[in-house]
């Protein structure tokens, strides 16, 4: 008889360490560090540092929650609905690649079409 082994419930394959941080999380929190870091270099400029320091924290914390978080599937949600269960990295993504096609398409409207 051949052995038995047992298998992972969780097995993703997305490895986290700190327990929160994953590979994209981290990337896009870094990603936050840096635009809030321009944005501390701005205030320490004209004097405000501790105001820099929480944009700092904001950026980070958004660019998490952009790597982390996913649109749940709840009918609160409103207009997302159809979105839920996805990334909000994906999401934006998409969205971005969306806003760059600039192709328009334009349906003509011809009495033929009315009869059917």
């Amino acid at each position: 008889m051949g052995r038995t082994y047992g298998v992972p419930r969780s097995a993703k394959g997305e490895s986290r360490f700190l327990y929160i941080f994953t590979i994209k999380s981290t990337i896009t929190t870094i990603a936050g560090l840096v635009v809030g870091f321009f944005l501390f270099q701005l205030f320490s400029m004209i004097g405000l540092r501790t105001v820099g320091f929480i944009v700092m924290a904001i950026m980070a914390l958004i660019g998490y929650g952009i790597g982390s978080l996913t649109i749940p599937d709840s009918p609160i949600v409103g207009n997302l609905r159809k979105a839920g269960g996805e990334k909000v990295s994906e999401i934006l993504l998409r969205t971005i690649s969306f806003r760059k096609r600039k192709k328009i398409y334009v349906y003509r409207y011809r009495e033929v079409d009315k009869k059917l």
